[in-house]
């Protein structure tokens, strides 16, 4: 039913299109006329006036053609851009049975293994004149530069009852049922500039501050749901100068909100309290750039993708992601989503690499869901 050559050779012209992060112009183009050409309905929204990215979000929408009007609705959803080095890539599929690239940039097989997968599952849909439920493909633009596609993107553009990312890592049959929220924080010291080597007890060192501030802030691994970081550390210059400014820029993160909360006023507090007895100033910025989601094994989404894995011949897994994925913004939206492994290895790396059996059993895997989707007659 897959067509292994095909979704591979398919898979290797992808990855040739240029689409680094903000530049996905190209990609965007290819990707319009391939699902065009599979009977899909094609529209761009307009968040890329906003995100200043090369292309906006891409929805493709392919109506039912089921017997079966219980039938969830469905959507599938991967991105277009990939992560530097990202152009000119060569990929090269290997006597061991993996595709990588030659060495000198990334492969792209995330997300371009989860495109792929679907263009083939979608072949084979047509080819077989298999009932589907209404189908859409929802594929963003900026996910590797913060999720600011899918973040830009009105909940008005997705009509489906369930949704599955397919861009997860792990094996085949892994199934991301929870990721975490995520608060993006900057954090400003105000000290007090003065000559280091004249008069040092006329100022205070911003330096200081922050540093007394950061040894009070629980960070790491806060508990098995919740992590905090401090991700950079700038300020100062001369030697000769008290420094008077320094900017932290952390984040925390938690499957549960209420400790997320906790967790950003305790970096809140440790911040006032040290600028307080030191004689300096803090300002504190925090925003969530996007929310937690949480399902378990009896969900029906989670159901679902369990049945299809199994159809599939593959063992289904559940698993908590500790990252941020276009997932935790299409839960935010409402529609139950999970996110599906895909096989790719060392990704954001140049020794990134696929098994290419796995491109063709995603492809089995988007198939199973459909039909399983049309057997089940229940949203």
């Amino acid at each position: 039913m897959i067509q292994q050559d095909r979704v591979i050779q398919e898979f290797m012209e992808l990855v040739q299109v240029n689409s680094e992060t903000k530049h996905e112009q190209e990609i965007s183009k290819v990707l319009k006329e391939k699902f065009a050409s599979l009977g899909f309905s094609v529209e761009e929204d307009d968040s890329a006036a906003k995100t200043g990215h090369g292309s906006g979000n891409l929805i493709f929408t392919l109506p039912a053609n089921t017997g079966n009007p219980q039938a969830p609705r469905l959507f599938f959803t991967c991105h277009m851009d990939t992560v530097a080095p990202g152009n000119n890539i060569k990929p090269q599929l290997h006597a061991d049975g993996y595709i990588r690239s030659d060495g000198t940039t990334i492969l792209g097989a995330d997300d371009k293994a989860g495109i792929s997968a679907l263009l083939e599952a979608i072949r084979v849909l047509k080819e077989q004149k298999l009932e589907h439920p209404q189908l859409q493909v929802v594929i963003t633009a900026g996910e590797e530069s913060g999720l600011v596609g899918a973040r830009a993107m009105e909940a008005k553009w997705i009509q489906a009852d369930y949704g599955f990312a397919l861009d997860s890592n792990g094996k085949i049959g892994d199934i991301a049922v929870a990721a975490p929220s995520m608060d993006k924080i900057a954090i400003t010291f105000y000290g007090k500039s003065a000559h280091a080597g004249v008069n040092p007890e006329d100022g205070v060192s911003a330096i200081q501050v922050a540093s007394k501030a950061v040894s009070r802030m629980p960070l790491g691994r806060i508990d098995h749901e919740t992590t905090a970081n401090v991700g950079s550390f700038a300020g100062g210059g001369e030697t000769n100068v008290v420094c008077d400014k320094v900017v932290l820029k952390t984040e925390a993160r938690s499957l549960d909100t209420r400790k997320l909360e906790r967790q950003v006023e305790a970096m809140r507090r440790a911040s006032f309290e040290a600028a307080e007895e030191m004689g300096a100033r803090a300002e504190f910025e925090s925003y969530l750039k996007y929310p937690s989601f949480r399902w378990d094994e009896t969900a029906p989404v989670v159901q679902l993708a369990m049945k299809a894995l199994r159809r599939a011949g593959a063992e289904p897994r559940t698993f908590h992601s500790g990252g941020g994925s276009d997932a935790n913004i299409f839960n935010g939206m409402g529609i139950p989503t999970v996110n599906l492994a895909v096989g790719y290895e060392n990704i954001h790396t140049t020794k990134e690499q696929i098994k290419a059996a796995d491109l063709g059993r995603v492809a089995e895997t988007v198939v199973a869901i459909i039909q399983e989707a049309v057997g089940s007659g229940q949203a």
